[in-house]
């Protein structure tokens, strides 16, 4: 008896039901991309050596061509997946704003890499060279600050072999990079002769960077009574109070402005609405203005009253002060314009009934207004922490972190929050700029914001909610 031949089992039409078919899908869209962007890259790497001279998007149109020719492949593999091929936009920018920033910044957090050791080739010690005949050997005419041609190009061994040479024309408009062969005095000999469209005039190093391990990070936490420590606790302390301070302020102003017998409410709407409505630099720049110690209108005005002027920006004190006023400023239309919302919600029936049992406004809004206000306030109030845990804007455009203060880094200056202090150690440090401290940081930064976040979450029940 012949037994039948068996038919292939048909590939599914359909993803896997539910969040495992989602998951399924985007892992499908991600491998994909993966796929693409790998053979782009090897592309584009084989094609500058090549062609030196290729213009660097070409990676792009590799990667793009790649994904062009795989998605029917995957298609065939997968049919379903064709439906799901709308979410490549959303797939790219996720991945190329969020992903690969977050990737980078955990890379570079474990290196030394800095204005120094940026990968790139060291303009500051250019030295004049010259090519052979047969465009294998450049002779370097010095090595700046350095005794010997592997100390000048940094070798990882002294006869330099593998290592990297940088090549420039005259005009230094392009640099060539070159495999070393070996090196013998002052003689650089090449892996593989130079093309011929390339007069070699100069030549330097790379500054290159590597993996210094837990470094950065034994760095931060040595140095923690002078920077992480203060700064951390100005941090919290700033957005706890500018929570609650423009929370109390925004909650007062909606419950006086939302009573309908308030004549001209919505003319008071208006102008109370207008600090959110101008732009923050503006208002930021205006009250820096307002607060200067000699020239402000404020200590002017405190000067007609016999006051003595305010150090507003000059002293840590009245720095900090300065901010949460600014801040208090800039937030409470928002929280203003948040508790009318809300109050506009609630049914007038419970007022109404309060009034007949004879309840007095007060007690009307510790009954009612206060209790119902509370599932509509509590994100509202998590999220305005979290984003004032990291309100950078407002620090540097009002006090620049300033001012000094004895006994602390100068990248962790009074008002300087973590998010300043990360970006003044990336960009203003002394010294160069550190983007690997300042990675370190920006790791820092994220567990404690995960962490209070979760406290935050966990003392205001949002999981719980969400369970039920």
């Amino acid at each position: 008896m012949i037994s039948p031949t068996p038919f292939p089992a048909r590939r599914p039409t359909q993803p896997p039901e539910g969040a495992r078919g989602v998951l399924t899908a985007v892992l499908v869209l991600a491998v994909l991309m993966g796929a693409a962007a790998l053979i782009g890259w090897l592309l584009s790497g084989l094609t500058a050596r090549l062609a030196p001279t290729a213009p660097p998007y070409l990676l792009l149109v590799y990667t793009l061509g790649a994904l062009v020719l795989l998605m029917p492949l995957v298609a065939r593999l997968f049919p379903w997946i064709v439906n799901w091929y709308y979410l490549f936009p959303a797939l790219v920018f996720l991945a190329a704003f969020t992903v690969l920033p977050i990737v980078l910044t955990v890379n570079y957090a474990f290196t030394n890499y800095n204005a120094v050791n940026s990968g790139n080739p060291d303009s500051a010690v250019r030295t004049a060279a010259s090519l052979s005949a047969d465009r294998r050997v450049v002779t370097l005419q010095e090595t700046p600050q350095a005794s010997s041609v592997a100390e000048y190009l940094k070798c990882a061994q002294p006869s330099c072999a593998g290592s990297t040479i940088v090549l420039f024309d005259e005009e230094a408009s392009v640099p060539v990079r070159a495999k070393i062969a070996s090196v013998s005095g002052r003689e650089v000999t090449l892996a593989a002769p130079v093309a011929e469209t390339l007069a070699v005039a100069n030549a330097t190093r790379i500054n290159r960077y590597g993996y210094v391990g837990l470094a950065n990070f034994r760095e931060i936490f040595g140095k923690a009574s002078r920077a992480l420590l203060p700064v951390f606790i100005w941090t919290v302390v700033f957005a706890f109070s500018t929570v609650v301070i423009n929370a109390l302020a925004g909650l007062v102003l909606g419950i006086l402005l939302f009573n309908k017998r308030l004549k001209g409410r919505n003319i008071y709407r208006t102008l109370l609405f207008l600090p959110w409505a101008v732009p923050a630099v503006i208002s930021v720049q205006m009250w820096k203005a307002l607060l200067n110690q000699q020239f402000g209108i404020v200590n002017k005005g405190l000067g007609l009253l016999g006051i003595a002027a305010v150090p507003w920006l000059g002293d840590p004190l009245w720095a900090k002060i300065s901010v949460l006023l600014v801040n208090l400023w800039l937030g409470f239309p928002y929280m203003m314009t948040a508790t009318i919302s809300a109050l506009s919600t609630i049914n007038e029936d419970l007022y109404e009934a309060a009034s007949i049992d004879g309840a007095s406004r007060w007690q009307q809004i510790q009954s009612i207004t206060l209790p119902l206000l509370r599932s509509s306030f509590t994100p509202i109030l998590l999220s305005g922490f979290a984003f004032n845990f990291n309100n950078f804007g407002i620090i540097y455009l009002l006090t620049q972190g300033g001012p000094p203060l004895e006994g602390r880094e100068a990248t962790a200056q009074s008002t300087d929050i973590l998010l300043s202090w990360g970006f003044n150690t990336a960009f203003a440090s002394s010294g160069g700029q550190n983007f690997a401290l300042a990675s370190a940081i920006a790791l820092i930064i994220f567990f404690l914001t995960l962490a209070i976040s979760l406290v935050n979450f966990k003392a205001a029940g949002v999981f719980e909610e969400a369970r039920k």
